[in-house]
């Protein structure tokens, strides 16, 4: 009996019955993807370790945990891409793509169409609008109707599971841990040149498969809006641009900022040198605190002596401040400096606690939970009193790429040397940058102007602005409920340790960690599509798994961004009649379900292969993370 009680409660195991029960109540039991993950995350909870009052609770906490963090863009991507289509605006975005690159080049507008359009919008939303298009094309060529239709599902296909704010994509980077704006930049720099690839193979397959539009059956053709009935070109993409931009300049901004990292102490960020050095040359003394003499302690010998020797007139040569500068930043780059007991009762700087936040996420929730109570303190205070609590804090910060590790070290000292430390104007900008870039604020003004823009081109009241606004929210609150269901199911896989074993799997299997974890992604994200058919479920089912292994840039070599891309490359695998996309290909574009399985299955598993293999390629050539990065000098 209890080799059996510990076989059933070995991670692998919990693992593997947690997603036989996903897939097993959505293919054979029919359940909704809500359902079936919010059911395994509560079984995998309750054969998790830990006392069993929690077991339940903690899964409702988890579920609300993902929501905070995701909720609100969902909701508002919804909101956005109901206007874009009530407005017109998506269909001048498309209008405008055709005329630019003309009727000859019509599958590149209609590529590039989706391909915009499937950021903010749902796909299947997107496919409605883009059909009628290729058929009023086709009526006119009368050639080329697979390639245009093929077209809109290879823009839209990609950056729907590659680019945020699409919910795949967001949830993806929520459950890594990867910043929405590298996201946005890295699913950009992987999904153009596999949307360029695919559409030279819709250009093989019209070649192949050059069949005629049908009409659809007892159904007259919508009549297209005329133009002087849409809203201008800058005004419509503003709702799709805006956020991408406001997203990626705060992410640009805080790379430059964090690239600091390697550079000195600028001259300006000491602000009075002259109490500064005063502080540093009395550290011995009782009138200074104990960070002034934690930094002292660290300091060369010879420096420190130098320091005291210039205390007394109260100035520092040009070439002591250069010494000094050297020093203070060789500090901030320590990762034990600002968690030694020297710092308890200096004040906890928000921004410091948010850095924390996110080496200390990556710790089981049970043993940091009484921590954070702790340390969301106003000080430090009391955290580094008790060894348990001090070990989890220097593990929370071990988490932490160098870069950040360092910013929380000058976070500190410039709470430690209040007037005399300050940061730098970059990361001035940065923060600037971090409240319109913010991924709430920033849809939120998008969804501001694209309610302007519905309101003042169909002249809605407030009442039939309201019920266009809920009727997006309803179709957004599902997928807040699968994604948050999905979040509850990785976190308890977290709590399983479902962690080590995987780690010492791929240890014990020896060659490239990194290679190895994007192969396992892709191949679990295909395994999900082919089982269930939803691609948003499928990545965040799979990227759930992942986040619960505590996989980190460090121990891949590589950003952990490719790792998302690959999990977003396998979704798109193994699309058949399960998938509701494959449905509304087929019927939309008046195809059988043979011709459809020749067609959009065969595209779609060839866009991921070719996603899946630019990442790999990425992987090498712009790896984004310094470690591999020197390691290849």
């Amino acid at each position: 009996m209890d080799s059996l009680i510990q076989a059933v409660t070995n991670p692998l195991v919990i693992l593997a019955i947690g997603l036989v029960t996903v897939i097993g109540m959505i293919i054979v039991l029919r359940v909704n993807a809500f359902i079936a993950l919010i059911t395994a995350a509560m079984l995998v909870s309750l054969l998790s370790p830990g006392e069993l009052p929690e077991k339940i609770s903690r899964v409702a906490g988890a579920f609300g945990s993902t929501a905070t963090g995701i909720g609100i863009v969902i909701a508002l991507a919804a909101v956005i891409g109901k206007c874009l289509m009530d407005s017109g605006a998506a269909d001048r975005i498309v209008r405008s793509f055709l005329k630019v690159l003309g009727e000859k080049r019509a599958p590149t507008a209609l590529m590039g169409s989706g391909f915009v359009l499937s950021m903010p919008v749902f796909f299947d939303t997107v496919f409605y609008l883009l059909v009628p298009l290729a058929r009023s094309l086709w009526r006119k060529t009368r050639k080329n109707y697979i390639l245009y239709i093929t077209a809109i599902a290879t823009g839209g296909a990609i950056t729907h599971t590659l680019v945020p704010p699409t919910p795949g994509p967001l949830v993806m980077a929520n459950f890594l841990d990867v910043p929405i704006g590298l996201m946005i930049l890295v699913g950009i720099m992987i999904g153009l040149p596999t949307a360029l690839i695919g559409l030279l193979v819709c250009r093989v397959m019209n070649h192949l498969m050059d069949l005629p539009m049908r009409p659809y059956s007892g159904q007259s053709e919508p009549e297209p809006l005329a133009d002087d009935r849409l809203p201008g070109l800058w005004i419509s993409l503003a709702p799709v641009l805006l956020p991408v931009i406001l997203i990626s300049v705060n992410t640009v901004t805080e790379t430059i900022a964090d690239a600091q990292h390697a550079k000195l102490l600028e001259e300006g960020d000491v602000l009075d040198w002259p109490v500064f050095s005063k502080k540093l040359g009395t550290a011995g003394t009782d009138e200074e605190t104990e960070p002034v003499r934690r930094v002292m302690e660290l300091l060369p010998a010879d420096l420190r002596q130098a320091i005291s020797d210039a205390a007394g007139p109260g100035t520092f040569s040009p070439e002591l401040c250069d010494r000094v500068k050297a020093a203070t930043s060789d500090l901030a780059r320590q990762e034990n400096f600002c968690t030694d007991r020297a710092f308890l009762g200096i004040a906890l700087p928000k921004e410091a606690q948010n850095l924390l936040d996110r080496g200390m996420r990556k710790l089981p929730k049970p043993e940091t939970t009484r921590f954070k109570r702790v340390y969301r303190q106003k000080a430090f205070d009391g955290v580094a009193t008790s060894a348990p609590a001090k070990d989890l804090l220097d593990r929370g910060m071990a988490k932490l790429q160098e870069e950040k590790i360092e910013r929380f070290n000058w976070l500190m000292l410039e709470a430690a040397f209040p007037g005399q430390v300050k940061q730098t104007n970059s990361r001035t900008a940065a923060d600037v940058a971090a409240i319109f870039g913010n991924a709430n604020l920033a849809l939120l003004l998008s969804a501001a102007i694209a309610m302007l823009v519905l309101v003042r081109q169909r002249g809605l009241t407030l009442k039939q602005l309201a019920k266009t606004t809920e009727t997006a929210l309803m179709s957004g609150g599902v997928i807040i409920l699968i994604t948050a269901a999905g979040g509850a199911f990785g976190k308890m896989l977290q709590v399983s340790g479902v962690k080590d074993p995987i780690e010492n799997l791929a240890a014990t299997e020896g060659g490239d960690v990194g290679l190895i974890m994007l192969c396992l992604g892709f191949g679990v994200a295909a395994l999900m599509k082919v089982a269930q058919g939803s691609g948003t479920v499928s990545m965040i089912t799979t990227s759930a798994i992942f986040g619960a292994m505590g996989v980190s840039s460090s121990m891949l070599g590589f950003n952990v961004v490719y790792l998302a891309t690959a999990i977003g490359a396998g979704s798109l695998c193994g699309s058949w009649m399960n998938d509701s996309g494959f449905w509304i290909f087929s019927r939309m574009g008046g195809l059988t379900e043979t011709e459809a399985l020749k067609t959009w299955t065969i595209l779609l598993a060839i866009l991921g292969c070719v996603a899946f293999g630019f990442t790999l390629l990425a992987t090498y050539v712009l790896p984004l993370y310094e470690a591999s990065a020197a390691s290849m000098l």
